[in-house]
């Protein structure tokens, strides 16, 4: 499977440690940078990109990282078709997939030590959605109103 990293300053180191655990363990990583620490940069460049990348090759998944994931979740969700979740824990991450099909991941580097967040990540990448009918019906709302516009009717 392939995997799209994306961070900021705060997430810099933990993108570049699952960069290469990730490969290790036999995943297609693809680092959308930050390709060098830069303390000024700016996370939506690398989120929006990681995003875009995400949805224009549908098998794969991302993963976005930030001091505490929440921007980057955010700028992730600009994207349409992206459906960015903040993990916090491997039980979060593995609701992000079972029942949201997530298919990007946000974890905060300042959050978590290096063990914790690669758990986390590992439990996002490893969980597959559960196909379950109700879950499979809220995500098509979204979709839908994400490219309509249109709200749905209220019960």
């Amino acid at each position: 499977m392939r995997v799209y990293l994306g961070s900021d300053h705060a997430g810099f180191e933990l993108k570049v440690h699952l960069a290469n655990h990730l490969a290790k363990q036999g995943y297609d990583v693809v680092d959308v940078g930050p390709h060098s620490y830069d303390p000024d940069d700016d996370y939506p460049t690398f989120c929006l990109h990681t995003g875009d990348r995400v949805v224009a090759d549908e098998t794969s998944l991302g993963v976005v990282i930030g001091g505490s994931g929440n921007g980057e979740q955010i700028a992730a969700n600009k994207v349409a078709g992206v459906r960015a979740a903040l993990a916090w824990s491997v039980e979060t991450a593995q609701l992000a997939r079972q029942h949201n099909d997530a298919n990007v991941v946000a974890v905060g580097a300042r959050q978590h030590t290096l063990d914790e967040a690669t758990g986390i990540v590992e439990a996002f990448l490893n969980t597959p959605f559960s196909g379950n009918e109700r879950h499979a019906r809220r995500i098509i709302q979204v979709a839908t109103y994400e490219q309509t516009r249109q709200l749905p009717d209220l019960p």
